[in-house]
C-alpha cells in the first residue's frame, strides 16, 4: 500500500536513490551514458540536504511515497521557476518540478499518486494552473503527462548536460508542459 508524506532531512538519501535510478532508467538511450554511469547517490543526497529541500520554510514541497517503508517515488512542487532559475519566482503559477518513480514501480500508480498530492499541494497554495518541463525525448513521461491533462504550450529549453574532460555540454531539449489545478 502506497503512503504519501512530506520528506524529512534523513529521507536525503533514500530520495537521491530514486532520483538516480530514474534518471538512469527514464534517460537511458538519450542521455550520454557517461553521465548516467557517473551519477552518484551520496553526491546527491548531501546536495539535497546542502539547499535545504526538506526544510517547512523552502519554497519548494517534496512528496514521498512509501511502499513497505521504502520511498519508491518522490515528486517536488512549488511556485514556478522563471527561466527555471530557482531564484526567480513567479508567485502566480505553480510548477511540478520533479517526478521520479523507482523503475519496478513504473505503472503501478505511485507516479499518478504522487501527481495527484502535488497537485493538491499546489491548488492548497492557491494555484489554478501549473507548469512542468520535460525533456522532449521522454517519451513515457511525456505520455504520462499528456494522460494527466497536460500539454505542451510551445515553449522549450534547452537542458546543458555538462560532460567529463572538458567536452562540451550536450544541448537535450525540453518542452514546458502546462495544466489546470481546477480540472
Amino acid at each position: 500500500m502506497l503512503t504519501i508524506r512530506r520528506e524529512e532531512p534523513d529521507d536525503a538519501e533514500a530520495v537521491a536513490r530514486v532520483h538516480v535510478h530514474g534518471w538512469q532508467a527514464g534517460y537511458a538511450g538519450f542521455m550520454p551514458d557517461e553521465v548516467l554511469g557517473r551519477l552518484n547517490v551520496l553526491a546527491w543526497a548531501q546536495r539535497r540536504r546542502d539547499i535545504g529541500t526538506a526544510d517547512p520554510e523552502h519554497p519548494f514541497t517534496t512528496l514521498l511515497g512509501e511502499v513497505d517503508g521504502l520511498v519508491a517515488g518522490f515528486t517536488t512542487f512549488g511556485p514556478y521557476r522563471r527561466n527555471q532559475d530557482r531564484d526567480d519566482l513567479d508567485p502566480t503559477v505553480g510548477e511540478v518540478l520533479a517526478l521520479y518513480v523507482e523503475p519496478e514501480c513504473w505503472g503501478d500508480g505511485t507516479a499518478a499518486a504522487l501527481l495527484a498530492a502535488a497537485r493538491a499541494g499546489l491548488t492548497e497554495r492557491g494555484w489554478t494552473d501549473y507548469r512542468l518541463w520535460v525533456l522532449a525525448e521522454n517519451r513515457r513521461a511525456r505520455r504520462f503527462y499528456e494522460r494527466a491533462g497536460l500539454s505542451p504550450d510551445g515553449e522549450r529549453s534547452t537542458y546543458q548536460v555538462p560532460l567529463a574532460g572538458g567536452s562540451p555540454p550536450v544541448g537535450l531539449v525540453e518542452l514546458r508542459y502546462a495544466g489546470r489545478l481546477d480540472d
